[in-house]
């Protein structure tokens, strides 16, 4: 079993199958915290990250292991969102970076806009993309997803931002063929092939080098404050068709799914950290060391060029 790792780069939906909420109306997410209480919480998610306001560190390195294993998948239309799980029971595990233990992977799922200018939970700089996945993982020690939602550190999330492409990302054609399937509310898929999630969660390890993280909550009811986020800073492609096939679902009333992305909350007293790697620190101080000592062998032949100036000016004068 090969163990990646993410070299310091950089419940939500899915978890409330059947439970009473909407995006819209009534029970859209102004009025979320009148039955749920925890959803008007201090630390609540999603935010707009400001990169001007974040703090810099290097973290150890981020671990992914064994997420090059074929899993046998299987995809759920929640009514609130597009969920996929696995079969297997040796699940894929994250640690490192901001995490003090190891996580399991539990469920990944996605938030999209009408459009392709906005679907995205998290802001970068006030700015939306079209679309979210949230790699859901429980830390190990408290044994099973649910347990989990009862302790501060009991989640790691694993956000990715994504772009219009002009062309179809093939690593993620396994799930949207299958969406038509499952248009209707409950309707469950399993993808074809078995799915590596390798694909999906480090498409390109020498670009997830870079990512923020701060504490939250999951983004639908009951908004528990029990996350700790992990947003990289690279993001994802996919087509405008791959898009528009995930807003064909249906919701619990029968209606189109065209979004399900919760607007943002205050950030508070937060500090959302950006993670350098320290490969990227060490070249940048050596960078900046070799830069004064050339500064100073400039400056010294320019200093005896002067001198011999003044020596030839002062012998023509005599």
């Amino acid at each position: 079993m090969r163990i990646v790792s993410i070299i310091n780069a950089s419940s939500s939906s899915g978890f409330c199958h059947g439970q009473n909420f909407s995006y819209d109306g009534d029970q859209g997410p102004l009025h979320w915290g009148e039955e749920y209480h925890s959803c008007i919480g201090k630390y609540q998610s999603p935010i707009n990250i400001e990169e001007h306001n974040v703090k810099n560190v290097s973290l150890s390195p981020l671990r992914l292991i064994g997420i090059d294993n074929p899993y046998q998948s299987y995809v759920t239309n929640t009514g609130h969102t597009v969920m996929l799980k696995t079969n297997e029971s040796k699940a894929a595990t994250l640690s490192g970076g901001p995490l003090q233990d190891n996580y399991v992977f539990e469920q990944l799922h996605f938030h999209w806009g009408e459009n392709d200018y906005e679907g995205s939970e998290d802001l970068v700089n006030n700015h939306s993309f079209p679309m979210e996945m949230h790699a859901v993982f429980y830390k190990e020690d408290y044994k099973s997803f649910n347990e989990a939602l009862n302790h501060s550190d009991g989640l790691a999330i694993l956000a990715y931002l994504y772009e219009v492409s002009p062309q179809p990302n093939p690593a993620y054609e396994p799930i949207v063929r299958v969406l038509r399937d499952i248009e209707v509310m409950g309707k469950r898929k399993a993808l074809q092939e078995p799915l590596l999630l390798e694909s999906l969660f480090v498409p390109d390890i020498a670009k997830m080098q870079d990512y923020f993280t701060y504490f939250g909550s999951l983004t639908t009811p009951p908004c528990l404050e029990v996350a700790r986020w992990i947003d990289f800073k690279d993001r994802q492609q996919l087509s405008h068709e791959q898009l528009a096939a995930f807003r064909d679902l249906q919701t619990p009333e029968g209606d189109k799914l065209t979004h399900n992305f919760r607007p943002v909350q205050p950030l508070e007293d937060r500090v959302v950290f950006h993670n350098i790697p320290k490969e990227q620190n060490t070249l940048s101080n050596t960078h900046h060391s070799d830069g004064h000592s050339g500064q100073r062998n400039v400056k010294i032949p320019i200093l005896f060029v002067a001198l011999g100036a003044l020596v030839a000016i002062f012998l023509f004068a005599i």
